[in-house]
């Protein structure tokens, strides 16, 4: 667990998981969904936090394929991620602030963003903002918005992916039910963008828009992860998960 001054009084606290005796030759930054918020604390001299989230679960799977996963919790002056906080400027200082500490630590190795739901909004507007400051980007689960004028959500609808100079990358589950986050909507982006598309994997466990259903790749995480550290390091993918 670490924590970095990011902003005057504001603190940005993050957890490098361990990779054991695998030499990692990368770094995913993880933004997960929902309010961005996983709970690191200390307890008893042990680090907690939540790990239901998709990239949470899946962060040892990124460790076995050299890739170092890192899970940023929310900054201490944001309960819950806002939309203003996500599209604003101070998430760009409090990622810039976190990379310069990974640098630091880590100065040999290149930082991926990696966002999964709502923390696609996150990654990609940090990924615009930060340009060649990180090595690239992936979404997974992308925020596309509903197809239903009446039911919307915060949403990347009008982003121009463009705009992120870093190398790009679409990772969406076929079968994901959350309306949302569309798989038509990952599948019109695959001729500009690299797609990994995953099918199948366990039953659900959890609502469409959660983490354990295919919105959350539940039961593809090892699969799906090992594709994604694959890209990254620059070895053949996947372009399909089955």
């Amino acid at each position: 667990m670490v924590s970095v001054t990011t902003r005057p009084g504001v603190t940005q606290s993050f957890v490098i998981l361990d990779v054991g005796a695998v030499k990692p030759r990368a770094i995913a930054l993880l933004y997960t969904g929902a309010g961005g918020r996983i709970g690191l604390r200390r307890e008893a001299g042990e680090v907690k936090f939540r790990g239901a989230n998709f990239l949470v679960r899946a962060a040892p799977e990124f460790a076995h394929n050299e890739v170092l996963p890192v899970v940023m919790d929310a900054p201490s002056d944001q309960t819950e991620l806002t939309d203003e906080y996500r599209f604003g400027s101070a998430q760009t200082a409090d990622a810039r602030a976190v990379i310069g500490e990974l640098q630091r630590r880590f100065s040999d190795l290149p930082v991926y963003l990696v966002g999964t739901s709502r923390g696609t909004i996150s990654a990609a507007v940090l990924g615009r903002e930060l340009g060649e400051e990180v090595a690239g980007v992936v979404l997974t689960s992308t925020m596309f918005g509903s197809y239903n004028s009446r039911r919307q959500a915060p949403s990347l609808r009008s982003f121009e992916y463009g705009a992120i100079r870093a190398p790009l990358l679409f990772v969406h589950h076929r079968e994901d039910g959350c309306e949302h986050t569309p798989y038509a909507s990952a599948a019109r982006l695959a001729g500009r963008y690299p797609l990994i598309s995953v099918s199948g994997g366990k039953p659900p466990e959890s609502g469409p828009c959660e983490p354990f259903a295919a919105h959350g790749y539940f039961g593809r995480e090892a699969e799906t992860a090992a594709a994604i550290a694959a890209w990254m390091l620059h070895r053949p993918f996947p372009k399909d998960v089955e």
